[in-house]
Formats: C-alpha cells, sequence, structure tokens
C-alpha cells in the first residue's frame, strides 16, 4: 500500500510543481513519513527531489533566462549554503507550542512559522486585482535570490518564496517555469552539499527499490506536466502559485509539515 501512496503522491506533485515551482518536497516528505521514521523521510524525499529537478532540465532548461539564474540563482547558492548550515546549529531546537491530532504530535517550529507568515503575505498578494499588475524590476533579483536561497537551505522549502518573486518578474510561462527548475537545481546541489556530512546511506536500509520507484513516478509527472505547458495561461500558473503558497503556509503554522 505504501508504494501506490507515495508513487501516487511523486506523480501528481511533481506535475503541479512543473507549473508552480515548487510542491514536490513539500508533499512528499509527510507521504513518506506516514510509513517510516523521519530520518529515513528526508532521505528519500532529497533524492526524489534532487533527481526530479536535474529531470526537467532535460525537459525544460533550454528556455531558462540565464541573465535571472544568475543574477538570482547566484546569490540563492550562496545563501542556501549559510542557511544550511544555520539548520544543522538550530536542529535541537524547542518548538513553540507542541499538540495533538488524530493520534499523532505536531511541533510549530519558530522558524517554520516565520516562513508561514511571509508566505501567507505573498499568497495572499496574488489573489489582488492590484499586486497583479506588479513586477520587480531585475535590479532586486539577487535580493529575492537571497531570500529564497537562505530558507530554502534552513527549512527545505526554497520553491515556495522563488515562485512568489520570480512570478512577479515579468518572465514569460515557458522561461519561468524552466528558470525556476535551474535555480532551484543549484540550491539543491548546494545545501545537499552541506547535509551530506550528516546523512547516513545506512537510514535508507533495504528502502531503495521505492526511492526508485517514487522517483520514476516524480519523472512520469513533470513529462506528463510538460505536455501540458503550452496549453497552460500564465494566470492559471499564478493562480496555482498562490492555492499551492496558501497551503504551505497553513501546513508550516499548523506543523504539518
Amino acid at each position: 500500500m505504501e508504494y501506490f501512496i507515495i508513487c501516487a503522491a511523486a506523480l501528481i506533485a511533481s506535475g503541479l510543481t512543473l507549473f508552480s515551482g515548487f510542491g514536490l518536497g513539500t508533499v512528499l516528505m509527510p507521504v513518506f513519513s506516514i510509513f517510516f521514521p523521519l530520518d529515513i523521510s528526508v532521505a528519500m524525499t532529497a533524492i526524489v527531489h534532487f533527481l526530479n529537478n536535474l529531470f526537467k532540465l532535460t525537459l525544460l532548461g533550454r528556455n531558462a533566462d540565464k541573465k535571472v539564474v544568475l543574477l538570482f540563482g547566484g546569490p540563492a547558492m550562496l545563501a542556501a549554503a549559510l542557511g544550511a548550515a544555520l539548520l544543522l546549529r538550530l536542529a535541537g531546537g524547542a518548538p513553540l507550542f507542541v499538540y495533538e491530532l488524530a493520534g499523532r504530535q505536531f511541533q510549530v517550529m519558530p522558524v517554520k512559522a516565520v516562513i508561514a507568515a511571509l508566505i501567507l503575505v505573498f499568497s495572499a498578494g496574488e489573489t489582488l486585482p492590484a499586486v497583479e499588475k506588479l513586477s520587480f524590476d531585475k535590479k532586486y533579483l539577487p535580493l529575492g535570490g537571497i531570500l529564497s536561497g537562505f530558507v530554502g537551505g534552513l527549512s527545505g522549502l526554497q520553491g515556495a518564496l522563488r515562485s512568489a518573486f520570480l512570478i512577479k518578474s515579468g518572465l514569460p510561462k515557458e522561461v519561468f517555469i524552466a528558470t525556476g527548475a535551474v535555480i532551484a537545481a543549484l540550491v539543491d546541489v548546494t545545501r545537499i552539499t552541506v547535509y551530506i556530512p550528516h546523512f547516513k546511506a545506512s537510514v535508507l536500509g533495504g528502502h531503495w527499490p521505492l526511492v526508485v520507484l517514487a522517483v520514476a513516478s516524480a519523472f512520469l509527472g513533470a513529462f506528463l506536466g510538460s505536455r501540458l505547458v503550452k496549453k497552460v495561461t500564465m494566470r492559471a500558473v499564478q493562480l496555482t502559485v498562490a492555492v499551492m503558497l496558501c497551503a504551505v503556509a497553513l501546513g508550516l503554522g499548523l506543523g504539518l509539515i
């Protein structure tokens, strides 16, 4: 049963994340954690997320805006390294509060509560007509990269802030999707490099077949999503981002992710 549920989640989330620019890790981690201990869930999610980003590059990477990748992705990589290092230092921090729901215990960590508040602001803005017409000058791209990269290294949720920022940068639909995929891969490489000395390959045990199937399902979701890119409007992409931002913020604020 876990094979079916995890692979289905990987396929659906991967298809959605192609348009939103984020969401695969956010969905997969809680699904993995239903069946496996947290350390195994984190390791499995990291592998699927990274390899899926590489696959998306083969599908869409040629459409990426090289200037945006440089101005946004460069600072994002540096900030991701700092965020990842800080995460390792704060790993044992105390939660703001703890509660139980359906027999399970959930913790709300300070850093995730702050990130949730920021994401809610971005997602609310996406639904306002006045904000819809706003765009960011490219001179602000390095600042967006720093914020997104740091949050990504610290929490693994780089995509939410990156998409909320890039969606207002005036990029065409295909360029927005491809540029986000390139930057995501760069940040993934950076943060995994910092995390990897603290990872133990043994935590995956005999679960490699499931990891391989989850990766294949994510690839299929990304491939199917890429077939629909030309049929989706930019406004549909914006609304998808807004809805997923709200979901991520609520999940973080309630300690569900």
